[in-house]
């Protein structure tokens, strides 16, 4: 059997390859996050229909009174309060924006839902007269 030592050269020279393996971790970084692997290690499963998008996080150890979620168009705020035993705050930004009225949260067994239920889009063309 012959063994040939093999010696990787860059093509690009000593000088960029430094700025070359931090996009490599950066590149890394954000396919893991499209796939859903958050950077804090909290999972989540979102799922949509013609009508509302339905966000699931686990929670374990975290109490409703704990916890406070917050609404702002289309950016979903969550976050525990002080005095729960575990520390989480996390923000979703969602393609649709959120009718807060008719959106509902529920947590059971250490598993958070959020159904949140999209806005319809009204129309905001008026007709202007000729003379």
């Amino acid at each position: 059997m012959l063994y040939t030592p093999v010696m990787r050269r860059s093509v690009f020279g000593s000088e960029i390859a430094p700025t070359l393996r931090a996009l490599d971790r950066n590149f890394e970084r954000s396919f893991e996050r499209w796939l859903g692997a958050a950077s804090a290690g909290q999972a989540y499963r979102l799922a949509q229909d013609d009508k509302a998008y339905t966000l699931s996080l686990d929670l374990p150890g975290v109490a409703k009174e704990q916890l406070s979620i917050g609404i702002e168009g289309s950016v979903v705020r969550l976050a525990t309060l002080p005095d729960a035993p575990r520390s989480f705050k996390a923000a979703y930004e969602l393609p649709q924006e959120i009718d807060v009225a008719n959106s509902q949260a529920k947590l059971e067994h250490g598993v958070l839902t959020l159904t949140l239920v999209k806005t319809v889009a009204q129309s905001k063309q008026q007709s202007l007269a000729i003379h």
